[in-house]
């Protein structure tokens, strides 16, 4: 199936949505902000919206392919259809609290669930991180690479908690991380985190639990860009790391150590 969709397309189809998304988002912030499961995880207007205009701008374009958003859920498509993930605004407590740290995320999934295509749009800085599997990742149109940094030492690692709660064994890895000099951020977007590791920005970042939905773009972008991520593909829930390759091996001997032991 995945010979037959034509990712330039679906590249410009994608880029075009979220233009249109981060347009929507740089609006004045929502006033109403609801629960969906607990105080910790919340939606606004613009979450909806912008995951509507997704989907049907995507039914439009191309009918059969299935749907799986943040808000909406899953839309099933054709038999063998590639299909498309989407969170609208991944980092909503950033953004329904002023906080310019938020990101759209899409992706075109293969019927196995390779990564085809990755956009993660930064609407505060104006920046589009875009990859087509094989053929490298961009930002703004210009190629990236992930930093050429041989140690943790001095340099940015970035992650996320799980809602407003810690993961397994991430008290251990921070502590891990300070003891080494490396300085570690949770800044509140997966998505806009993990595509720092392909701009070069941060030389590393780890996931407790990876979700699809704002993961799975941002992982092909920095995979695009030379990132070393284990596991290459993770399943739902499951740990990932990224790292450039010259400090692969010791995040993956602070991972081990103080990560994969703890779950």
């Amino acid at each position: 199936m995945t010979t037959r969709v034509d990712l330039d397309r679906a590249l410009a189809v994608a880029t075009r949505l979220a233009d249109e998304a981060a347009e929507l988002i740089r609006r004045p912030r929502p006033e109403a902000v609801r629960e969906k499961d607990g105080p910790a995880d919340i939606v606004t207007d613009t979450d909806e919206a912008v995951e509507r205009h997704v989907r049907e701008t995507l039914a439009a374009a191309f009918p059969g392919h299935g749907i799986v958003g943040e808000e909406y859920g899953v839309t099933a498509g054709a038999p063998d259809a590639p299909h498309w993930v989407v969170d609208p605004v991944d980092g909503t407590t950033n953004y329904a609290h002023g906080i310019g740290w938020c990101s759209f995320s899409l992706g075109l999934a293969a019927p196995d669930g390779t990564p085809l295509l990755g956009v993660v749009a930064d609407p505060w800085r104006r920046e589009t991180f875009t990859a087509v599997r094989g053929r490298g990742a961009r930002l703004n149109g210009t190629p990236v690479h992930v930093a050429p940094h041989t140690t943790l030492t001095g340099h940015v690692f970035l992650t996320e908690w799980a809602a407003h709660a810690h993961w397994p064994g991430l008290d251990a890895l921070l502590s891990d991380l300070a003891d080494r000099h490396c300085t570690a951020r949770v800044m509140g977007s997966t998505a806009l985190s993990l595509a720092q590791v392909a701009a070069g920005r941060a030389t590393a970042a780890a996931i407790g639990s990876f979700h699809h939905v704002d993961g799975l773009p941002a992982l092909l972008i920095a995979r695009e860009a030379g990132a070393v991520a284990v596991p290459e593909l993770p399943s739902y829930g499951d740990p990932l790391l990224l790292a450039a390759p010259g400090v692969a091996a010791e995040a993956l001997e602070v991972w081990r150590t103080q990560v994969t032991a703890r779950r």
